[in-house]
């Protein structure tokens, strides 16, 4: 299997594992917000679809970014995963403004993000 091949099914698999946990995290946190639901417009199923392409698409980026920097992968993952977090981060307010400003759901947000980098770079 290609790097790439490897690096796009990795994020896919990724973001499945976030979007399997959500409602785990969910409760914990105290925040309904739901990727999956916001990327479905409300359908489970279309989500999950869509949160697995972008995991795949991010895979990608994250071999491209790999092969060019002397860092370890799985470290590298997690942080390029914390790192889109923190910069997307106040782009949420366009889904719900009260998300931008709630100590929950940024955590909540951390956490999934974290989880997306550490899956990632352990199976790519």
């Amino acid at each position: 299997m290609s790097p790439r091949v490897r690096a796009a099914a990795a994020g896919a698999v990724a973001a499945a594992v976030w979007g399997f946990q959500e409602p785990l995290d969910q409760r914990v946190f105290g925040c309904d917000y739901s990727d999956v639901l916001f990327l479905g417009r409300g359908r489970r199923s279309l989500g999950f679809a869509a949160h697995m392409a972008n995991g795949a698409l991010f895979g990608v980026a994250f071999e491209a970014v790999r092969r060019r920097v002397d860092i370890d992968e799985r470290r590298l993952a997690l942080a390029l995963a914390l790192g889109e977090h923190i910069a997307s981060w106040p782009l949420i307010g366009l889904v719900d403004r009260r998300l931008v400003t709630s100590p929950r759901a940024f955590a909540q947000a951390t956490y999934r993000h974290a989880l997306f980098g550490l899956v990632l770079g352990r199976l790519a």
